[in-house]
């Protein structure tokens, strides 16, 4: 089975939020990171999202609609036989990943677990809070573990 590591930034930590970006590491490599142009409003963030999120976005270059951003996530997904998909916060992070991939879910071929431990050997100032980044911190975490 092959392993990825999850990330999502969202608006709030409120039971209405929104993704903003999600990413997707992979140990050999390859990644998907996506922003989102819609399905979420600036108003709905929190104070938190507004002074570290926002300012770290790149919309022109990365920026996708809601809708072209999940073909693209079923498209990377694709490229794997069987995939176990990893995040420090399943909690938050699954449910904006499903939504993403719409009406026509998610794959047989993908599952999940969680792993609360991959960020916490970091200060709380060193993570970044790019879903991206933290995307990556991610994996670097699980790969010094497994030395």
């Amino acid at each position: 089975m092959h392993t990825l590591f999850l990330d999502t930034e969202f608006t709030s930590l409120t039971a209405d939020y929104r993704l903003i970006s999600l990413a997707l590491v992979d140990p050999t490599g390859a990644e998907l990171y996506i922003e989102l142009y819609d399905g979420w409003s600036r108003i709905e963030c929190s104070t938190f999202v507004h002074e570290v999120v926002l300012p770290q976005l790149d919309l022109a270059r990365h920026g996708h609609s809601r809708a072209a951003a999940g073909e693209l996530l079923r498209g990377f997904l694709a490229r794997y036989d069987d995939v176990e998909i990893v995040s420090d916060a399943l909690t938050w992070d699954w449910p904006l990943l499903l939504g993403l991939l719409g009406h026509q879910g998610l794959p047989s071929h993908v599952h999940c677990r969680e792993d609360k431990g991959l960020l916490a050997d970091l200060p709380a100032a060193d993570i970044p809070h790019h879903a991206l980044l933290d995307a990556r911190l991610m994996c670097e975490s699980a790969r010094r573990r497994e030395r």
